[in-house]
Order: structure tokens, then sequence, then C-alpha cells
């Protein structure tokens, strides 16, 4: 970019520049802060960036142009100028019939694709009915207890027209089966299924917490996953390698970096051992990143990402075809970064949050609605988080060219220090035998932990300002309308499902259980049965308690 003589030039004019000019004017007057950091991953910002600060880069070995190798660009020749990122809204309201309404209501205001939020029980692999379920149901978000549940929330709504996300784990599998079902009913055919599953277990064990049975068996289902999907439905994203929840349970920006290669790592080598080519399950492979405060450290996560995967799949894995090697990814604005206190600024927050992952090219996006910190959003502030995407679209002029900050001298020396971070980290993993290593020895979460205590200590020393919060008070009680689920409204969804089992083929379910049963034991691709055990209408919880009664269920303490 720049020769030898021209930097020791900048060089030169920049250290005259902090001696004549600036230094003088500090001395004066100060600055805001004795040490300026990036949010979290605390990487010491500099007063001014010049191209001495990437005097290493290599454009076409480290940037390249959008939808070449080394993808840091961007993973698509033309981005946003050819099809705007995916437009989705997390939504589960308690009852099949609710969400049906709100996709509906979604759809209609512009929305692009959907976005599933499971209750705890379903999360769990528990029925509605279950004591396990009780006073959960519907709460934080769709009861889906059975094949019927599943048809009434894509009524009307046809599969082979929507992309939608799934944010399910252990019991991913049984969902995936009963949309792909819901679609046989449509008479849509397997291959044009469009969406992801999360399907991401190793960060259950890390962030968490909803898993049900151990890594292992995990493993096992996951990469059938991958093998199924591959033959049957090969537009469908087998996992979604989520980096959110790290993120969310208070990791740095390099960790959320490293620690979800880490996974996406340890997945590949499961789908190698199982016998799969890399070059035909990998390209169903997504990831789910945070897109937290720091536009420009977000930013450069976003582009490190997919240059850091690009290079692990070529180099480790031997991957030899362009789809093998992208990484695409799904963000979600920051949970976490929602307040309870004013909850006007969190339509802020999410706004340039957003911003910052259009910005790192996101392939599909979801916004907070503001009032998340609380309850489920409501219809208004569900609208107003789609509004922020469609305005950052069609009026912010952030979509019409591709990665509009690269070669800026700060971006790029961001992203090569949260590569290398990144990558030490990958590094230190790999010496201690893995990633699933790493956190049955809880040195992943420690790491994580250190980083979520530092910043709340600072948020309550005030080092850390958080508007509204611990600088720029008010006193008053906001009003809100809250999304509420009722004793009665679980209690239908209760009589649904004993109605469901009233009206089935006991004798098919007996069959159809039993045959899952003789594959989990054995080495048979658990999906097919699944499959069938569903449209026999075998509920979430008894294919659940199938693969519990085979593999096992899995207790904190007890070994990885």
């Amino acid at each position: 970019m720049f020769d030898q003589k021209e930097l020791e030039s900048i060089r030169e004019g920049k250290s005259q520049w902090e001696a004549e000019t600036r230094g003088p004017t500090v001395e004066r007057f100060g600055e805001r802060k004795e040490t300026f950091t990036t949010d979290t991953a605390g990487h010491e910002i500099d007063p001014l960036y010049t191209p001495d600060d990437v005097a290493d880069l290599d454009y076409e070995e480290d940037l390249g142009f959008p939808g070449e190798d080394p993808y840091t660009r961007g993973v698509y020749s033309t981005m946003y100028r050819g099809r705007l990122w995916t437009m989705r809204q997390y939504a589960g309201m308690g009852s099949a019939v609710e969400t049906n309404e709100r996709y509906h209501y979604l759809m209609d205001q512009g929305q692009t694709g959907l976005s599933m939020a499971f209750d705890l029980p379903t999360q769990m692999g528990y029925d509605s009915d279950a004591e396990m379920a009780a006073g959960e149901v519907g709460k934080s978000g769709v009861a889906i207890d059975s094949l019927d549940d599943m048809r009434t929330v894509f009524e009307e709504i046809p599969l082979d027209e929507v992309s939608t996300s799934m944010t399910i784990n252990a019991p991913a599998a049984v969902l995936l089966a009963m949309y792909i079902a819901v679609g046989d009913e449509q008479g849509v055919p397997r291959e044009e299924l469009r969406g992801t599953i999360q399907n991401d277990l190793l960060k259950e064990y890390i962030a968490r917490n909803t898993y049900i049975y151990p890594p292992g068996p995990s493993m096992r289902i996951i990469t059938d996953v991958f093998e199924f999907c591959a033959e049957e439905v090969p537009n469908f994203n087998t996992i979604s390698i989520s980096g959110y929840h790290i993120r969310e349970a208070g990791a740095s920006a390099a960790q959320e970096l490293a620690f979800t290669l880490g996974n996406g790592i340890e997945y590949v080598e499961a789908a190698l051992d199982a016998g799969q080519d890399v070059d035909e399950f990998a390209p169903q492979l997504s990831f789910f990143f945070n897109a937290h405060n720091d536009i420009f450290e977000e930013v450069a996560k976003f582009r490190a990402a997919r240059r850091m995967w690009a290079r692990i799949m070529e180099e480790r894995f031997d991957a030899s075809t362009e789809k093998a090697k992208q990484l695409k990814f799904h963000t979600q604005t920051a949970g976490s970064m929602l307040t309870a206190q004013q909850i006007e600024n969190n339509v802020v927050r999410v706004a340039y949050q957003a911003l910052a992952a259009v910005l790192g090219g996101t392939q599909s996006l979801h916004t907070n609605g503001k009032d998340e910190a609380l309850a489920l959003p409501t219809e208004k502030s569900v609208r107003t988080a789609l509004r922020t995407q469609q305005i950052l679209a069609h009026e912010s002029g952030a979509a019409d060219t591709i990665d509009p900050l690269a070669g800026s001298y700060y971006v790029e020396a961001l992203t090569d220090e949260l590569e290398e971070e990144a990558f030490e980290l990958i590094r230190e993993v790999d010496d201690r035998g893995g990633m699933l290593q790493a956190v049955e020895d809880q040195w992943v979460q420690r790491q994580i932990q250190d980083v979520a205590y530092e910043r709340q200590r600072e948020i309550e020393e005030g080092e850390r300002v958080i508007v509204g919060v611990n600088e720029y008070e008010v006193s008053e009680e906001p009003e809100m309308d809250i999304e509420e689920v009722t004793e009665e409204d679980q209690q239908r969804q209760i009589s649904r499902l004993e109605g469901v089992r009233e009206g089935r083929d006991d004798e098919a379910v007996a069959e159809a259980l039993a045959a899952l049963e003789t594959a989990a034991e054995g080495t048979e691709n658990v999906m097919p049965p699944i499959l069938d055990a569903v449209k026999a209408e075998a509920t979430t919880g008894e294919i659940c308690d199938v693969l519990r009664e085979s593999f096992g269920e899995y207790h904190p303490g007890s070994a990885l």
C-alpha cells in the first residue's frame, strides 16, 4: 500500500503532530479518559491511526474481493446490492395459534424471514403436561408438543416461500422433523425448505444449560442431522454455531470469536470422524453472532470471523470447495445490553448494533424489541424493531456499497488484532485437548466469567457508563403494555395436547418409538425414525424420553 520511504515519512509526521499539535492541547485541556479501550476485548485505542498501523496488510492475501477467498469483505460478490439481508424478528407467543398470528402480522409488515422461539419445556424436551413444565408453558416462546402444534404455527404460510430459523438445541432433531413433516403435508419438495436450526450443544454446556443428553450422544445426533440433511434437505442449515449466547454470558468480542469458531472446529471434526465429506456437509454450517455496543469492534469481529474460518477450513480440514470455506451468519442485537430503565433508550442501542451487523456483512438480522428486558415484545415494539432494519436498508445508505469500512486504518488494525487474539485462544484450546475438554475442565467458563466480573465491576464503580442506569438516571416508572401468559393459557395448551393423544393411533406411535429406540441403541441414523414418530403424532416429550433412556442425561459436574 505504501513503500518504506512513505511509511517513514508518515511516522515522522505523526511524531511531529504528537509533539507540536496534539501534545500541547492534551497538556492544556486533558482528555476524557486516561486510556481508551474497545468495549469488551480491551484493546487500547490509539488517538490516531495511519497507514503505519496496517503496514503488513497484504490486500490480496488478507482482504481480497467480496465473494472470493478469504471472504474478509463478504461471502457474496454483490452483497446487499443484490439482495438485502434476511430480516427476522424472534417470535414465539405462548401458543401455536398466537405464534401464527404474530408471524402473519410480521410478514404483513415486511419481514422477510421467520424466527422461532420455544418455551423452556420444549427446549428441554418435555411436554406441556410434564411435572417439570409446570409454570413455564408458553412463557419464553411457543410450546410445541406435537406435529399438530407445528402445523398450526405455519397455517397458511407456504414453507417454500419463507426461511425459518429455529432457536432449539437438545431437541433440534425433533423440531426439524416436525418442520419437514409440515412441508411434506404442504407438498413442498424437501430441497426447497430453507432455514436454520441452532442445534449447537457445545454452547449449551458453556453458556445456557438447556441440554438433555451427554455430549457424546449429542454430537452423534448432530452429525446424524448433518448426514440426513445433506441428502434430504440440502438448503437447510443444519447448525447455527452460536457465539451469541457466549457473548451474552459475558465474553469479550475476541472470546466470542475464538470459542464460537472453536466449537465449529469440534463439530467439523465430529462429522469427519463419522465418515462424512467436509465439502458435502460444511456448506450447511452457519454461525450466529452477537451485535454488541462498540460499532467498530463488532465490524472488525465479523470481518475477522470470515477470514479465520476460510483459513481454518482450508488449512486444517483441506476443504476444497468455496462454499465449504464460507462463513455465513445470522446476527441478533445484544439482549444483555437492553435496560429495564428508560426502555426507550433501547431503540437507539438496537439501531446502532444493527448498523454494526450490516456494516459487517451479516446474512440475516434480528433486532430486539425495546421491552425485551421485561417480557416478550408487544406488536408495537416488534414493529419498531423491524422498521429499524427497514430504515437502515432503505434510508441510511449503509447497504449501497460492499464492506464500506474496508481500508479504514482503525478497522483494519482492529480486525488484525481480534484475529490474532482469537487464534491465540484457539491454540490454547487445542493445547488443552479441544473444546470438549476445555469445557469439561471449566477453563472456557472461567475465561468468560473473568471478563463478565470485570465488566460488572466497571459498571458498579462508574468506570463504564450505561446511560439511564448509572448515569443520566430518572425516577419515573415507564408505562408498559406487557405480553403475559396466564394459567388459563397454559391449561389450554395442555388440553390441546390431551386431544392429540386421544385422537391418534397408539399402536402406530408405539411402533415408531420402538424403531427409534432400536436406531438410537445401534448405529443407524436417528433422523428417519424421528420423522416417522413425528408423523405418527408422537410428542416432543415422548421422543426425547426414548432418547433419554438410550443415551442418558447430562448433569452438571459429571464428566463430559
